[in-house]
């Protein structure tokens, strides 16, 4: 059975994984794309969007470790798009473009239900309305044997924390503050759950941290 991972997770010195406000114009929140310039030109982040270059070393290396093995992909409703309660109809189709770059299965957790949507690449998005545990057994299933990777945002990898049902986690500490947000570990805590730090390493921009569980 793979592992269910968390990578490269963005979080800001005071611990938010993204800004307040999300919207169309601010996928992640105002001031949450700041989390995540220090990926902008890796070779791999370049290579997800059809361009050629970019820098190689340990942020890369990291990027690139993220990618390895999966099968499929959990995110939450907030995560796939800035529309909130029921579907108005079937228009968004994520922030990604016709191509996202999941090429696999991707389990969306909402309270609304909605016809998977197939899109290129491979891309499927299923919306899962019957929780955590639903979403991570269709994902199993799914992945065939391969690891699962849950996307955020931070209430949806809370939620797995505390179940204990993610076996490793990726945080990337951004050395920025943005004040307010969308806060990772609110009410976890992870030394009571069984969790602990097994490798840090810093690059010239971030702090990579991997916590796993005992």
């Amino acid at each position: 059975m793979g592992k269910v991972r968390v990578n490269f997770f963005c979080v800001s010195m005071d611990g938010f994984g993204a800004g307040p406000d999300q919207s169309l114009q601010q996928p992640l929140g105002i001031g949450g794309e700041s989390l995540h310039e220090w990926a902008f030109g890796t070779r791999t982040f370049q290579k997800m969007f059809g361009k050629e270059g970019g820098s190689t070393g340990i942020d890369d290396e990291f990027l690139v470790r993220s990618f390895d093995n999966l099968g499929a992909w959990i995110m939450g409703r907030n995560m796939f798009g800035p529309i909130r309660g029921r579907w108005p109809d079937e228009e968004w189709q994520g922030w990604w473009g016709p191509n996202p770059p999941y090429h696999s299965p991707v389990f969306v957790l909402t309270n609304h239900s909605r016809a998977p949507l197939d899109m290129e690449g491979g891309t499927t998005f299923h919306f899962v309305t019957d929780g955590i545990h639903a979403a991570l057994e269709r994902a199993r299933a799914a992945a065939n044997g391969k690891d699962i990777r849950v996307l955020g945002g931070a209430s949806t990898i809370r939620q797995y924390l505390q179940a204990r049902l993610i076996d490793e986690m990726h945080l990337v500490v951004v050395p920025k503050l943005l004040g307010q947000g969308e806060p990772l570990f609110t009410g976890v805590d992870l030394v009571k759950l069984g969790y602990s730090v097994t490798q840090q390493v810093t690059s010239e921009t971030v702090l990579h941290v991997i916590v796993t569980k005992n």
